[in-house]
This record gives structure tokens, C-alpha cells and sequence, in this order.
């Protein structure tokens, strides 16, 4: 292919497919993010965000007959690919608008022998979806994964997503979610984040209680199914219903959370309000700062995460073990239904004691009947609803 001319290539294995990229040094470290200036994108470190797709995809998709799927933003169309060999997709259309990347996309279609299920397109990832974006051309599924932030391309992709389909997002700006940068996370997410100890799940929290505020707009709810964060990135997965009162339901999920500085207890306010009212910690007093507005339901789905499970077991992955780890943790996470989590570090500097072992607490506070689990947020994380007071009591008792 003439786009492809003096662009030298390395062939890689990933899932059941072996496609072709780039040959750069840097990939074949395989380690961290990759660059944005490569002649076609390609970034191994998302390796398990792609896994963790074609799980997905596949627990949903016999249930919710997903049939059409579309990568809008689509790099060397490794994720495309492996929609179409390891799930029961009839048509996957895999999208860039470098003509390198269309190029190689294409050379990748011919090399796993799908070219009946994928099609190639050179265009502007809002112009393509808007092109399905009629009754009866729709999507069944959207995979938006950019380089930075989603939410420029959010109603592009509300539009092109049939209801009932399922939309995944990624998010690599998350110093911008997790408040190095409150004033961009305002101009971007419409919300203002918090620097704290679990400030990836705010992050998660923000970016889908900014899509559930703009797909509102159009009478369309959201429910998240499935949402992590790892390495670098946030990641959420969300199934599309339409009609006013469904988005109204949505809305009533969104609110703010409180956080106290001093003593780390928080608060949640939920609904969604033209101000934001002062509070004051009911522990210590201090006025408590705010996140927000985020979403403040549920993260996950059980029988999607039961679901995506059993599906591990019948695909080749090379990060098995990272896959099964993180829906286990997400699993006994989900069960302790509260906003933000602990971290044992975190606590031992606040109170002046020891740090805990995170299973010891976890143990401890369920014996005193509290809920309590580990987080896949941070290996040193405890998600719990017991309130800081009985958290500092526990940990005297440990220490």
C-alpha cells in the first residue's frame, strides 16, 4: 500500500490475532503509554483494556444481540480485529483519520481474513458516527478509545448508538480527573475534582456523571455495567436507554461528595443542585471540601461482572491473570455499595498509628459488622461503610 511506503513494520501477537505495527524501540519495552506522534498509534500497555473489551463484548453480546459494533478512533485497528475473531460480531466498522493508520488497518483486516466482518474508513471520528447515526443504521455497541479526553466525542457518540446498545469509554487524562488540573477537569467534565487518596474513583465517577448530564439533553439514561481503573487510564462501560423519565432517573444519581481534610470523613449530597452548600464535617468540625457533580450509584453490574468472569476462561489472553485478579477485587468491591475508599497508608498518617495490613482491617471491620472489601483501585485500599470514628478505634485495636 502506497501510505505505507518506507513505514517499517513488526509483526506482534495479541488475543487469537497477529497483526502488524509499527516498529518503533519504545514498543518492543512495552512498557507505559505510548506516543501520539507515531506515524499509527499502537500502544501495548492498553493490551488488558483490550482484553477486558473483548470480555465484555462477549458476556453482552448474545443477550443483547449485538451485532454492529464500531471503533471510532481505531489506530492500527488491533481492537477491531480482535472484535471480529474472538466474539460472535457480524460487522465491525473500525475507524481513523490518519490514512497511515486506515492503511495498516486494512493491512491487518487481510492478514486475520476478516474482511467480510470489518470495514475500513478514513474519516473524522464525530463524521463517521454521525453518518449511522438514523434510525436503523445504528450502532450496538461503541468503543471509544482517544488520546486524551472522550467527552468532545460523547454526543456524536450518543446519536450513533441504538437503545439499549452499550457505549465503553476511555479516559488517559486522568491527571486533568483526579485534580492536577481542577480548572481543565471544569472546562472538560463540568465538574470540579479532589486530590485525594482515592481520587481514581472520583475520576471514574466524574466521567460518567458528565456523560449521564449530556445524554440527558436527548431523553437518553445511562447505566454504568463495568468500570476500572488501571495503569494510566479510566475506563467505563455504559448501556444507553431512551426516554425522559429513565433520564430524569439517571440525573437523581448524580450529586456531590464532601471530604474532610483533617480527619478524612465524607459526605455525600445527592441530587444535583445550582450551588454548592457548605458543610461542615460532623467528626471534627472543619469545613469539608467538595467534588462534584459526579455520579453516586453503582459502578458495576453483577451480572455483567458474573458474566464477563465465566468468559475469561474461553479466551487467549497473555495478562489472564491481571484480568481475572481485577474482576475478582471489582466482585467483592461492588458488594460495599459506598462512595470512595480508605487507604491504610493514608489512615496511619492521620490517626498517628501503624499502618494496618488492608486485610487485617477488611477482617476486623467485618466482625464488627460493617461491610468491607479490598478495591482494585489501589493494592492498599479498603472500601467499607464504617465511619471514621469506628475506623480509628479498629486501628488502635491493630496497631
Amino acid at each position: 500500500m502506497e501510505e505505507l511506503q518506507g513505514l517499517p513494520l513488526v509483526e506482534v501477537e495479541e488475543g487469537s490475532v497477529r497483526f502488524y505495527v509499527p516498529e518503533v524501540e519504545a514498543l518492543r519495552r512495552r512498557k507505559g503509554p505510548s506516543t501520539a506522534r507515531l506515524p499509527v498509534f499502537y500502544n501495548p500497555a492498553m493490551e488488558l483494556n483490550r482484553d477486558l473489551a473483548v470480555v465484555f463484548l462477549r458476556a453482552v453480546g448474545g443477550a443483547h444481540r449485538v451485532k454492529r459494533v464500531c471503533e471510532p478512533m481505531a489506530g492500527c485497528g488491533v481492537r477491531g480485529v480482535r472484535f471480529a475473531v474472538e466474539t460472535e460480531v457480524e460487522w465491525v466498522a473500525v475507524n481513523d483519520l490518519n490514512p497511515k493508520a486506515a492503511a495498516l488497518t486494512k493491512l491487518n483486516v487481510e492478514k486475520a481474513g476478516v474482511e467480510g466482518k470489518v470495514s475500513v474508513f478514513s474519516l473524522d471520528a464525530e463524521e463517521l458516527l454521525c453518518r449511522f447515526s438514523a434510525p436503523g443504521k445504528r450502532f450496538d455497541f461503541v468503543d471509544l478509545d482517544p488520546y486524551g479526553s472522550p467527552a468532545p466525542y460523547l454526543d456524536s457518540c450518543f446519536r450513533a448508538v441504538r437503545r439499549g446498545g452499550f457505549l465503553a469509554l476511555t479516559a488517559t487524562d486522568t491527571a486533568t480527573l483526579c485534580g492536577v488540573n481542577p480548572k481543565a477537569c471544569l472546562r472538560k467534565y463540568g465538574a470540579k475534582p479532589l486530590k485525594t487518596e482515592y481520587c481514581h474513583e472520583l475520576a471514574v465517577r466524574i466521567l460518567v456523571g458528565a456523560a449521564v448530564r449530556l445524554a440527558a439533553r436527548r431523553d437518553i439514561a445511562l447505566k454504568p455495567l463495568f468500570t476500572y481503573s488501571t495503569d494510566h487510564y479510566v475506563r467505563v462501560y455504559l448501556q444507553m436507554f431512551k426516554g425522559a423519565r429513565k433520564a430524569d432517573e439517571a440525573l437523581s444519581m448524580l450529586g456531590l461528595l464532601y471530604h474532610c481534610l483533617r480527619c478524612l470523613s465524607r459526605h455525600t449530597l445527592q441530587g444535583l443542585k445550582p450551588y454548592h452548600p457548605a458543610v461542615k464535617c460532623g467528626e471534627c468540625g472543619l469545613s469539608m471540601e467538595a467534588a462534584g457533580p459526579l455520579w453516586l450509584g453503582s459502578l458495576w453490574h453483577r451480572e455483567t461482572v458474573e458474566a464477563m468472569e465465566a468468559e475469561l476462561s474461553k479466551v487467549k489472553l497473555r495478562r489472564l491473570k491481571e484480568a481475572r485478579s481485577l474482576l475478582a477485587k471489582v466482585r467483592l468491591e461492588m458488594e460495599v455499595d459506598v462512595p470512595g475508599y480508605y487507604t491504610v497508608d493514608r489512615l496511619a498518617e492521620v490517626f498517628h498509628s501503624p499502618p494496618a495490613s488492608p486485610v487485617r482491617l477488611v477482617k476486623a471491620l467485618r466482625k464488627e459488622g460493617f461491610k468491607a472489601s479490598l478495591t482494585h483501585f489501589t493494592p492498599q485500599g479498603v472500601r467499607t461503610d464504617a465511619p471514621v470514628k469506628i475506623l480509628r478505634r479498629i486501628l488502635a485495636g491493630l496497631s
